[in-house]
């Protein structure tokens, strides 16, 4: 994660929209007399509202639970991927 100042992600606008891009993280933006910003990838942000909605149902979380314990207790079973053309 990458903190600038208001003034220097101004100034260098095109770098850090190139950083949280290219590196697939998050910019902080300090301002002194408002509340500071965060700046991300389009990318990043899907995939957050996608784990955002996927954990907001309890039947979800239950099931990723218990497949994450099966994983961990070595309950799964290696499978290769099927060549599609």
């Amino acid at each position: 994660m990458q903190v600038v100042s208001y003034t220097d992600a101004r100034n260098s606008l095109k770098s850090v929209l190139d950083s949280v891009v290219d590196n697939v993280d998050v910019t902080i933006i300090t301002r002194r007399d408002a509340d500071n910003a965060v700046v991300m990838s389009q990318d990043y942000f899907n995939s957050l509202m996608e784990t955002v909605h996927l954990l907001k149902s309890p039947a979800n979380v239950a099931h990723l639970k218990e497949s994450i314990a099966q994983y961990r207790s070595g309950k799964t079973i290696p499978k290769g991927l099927i060549d599609e053309d």
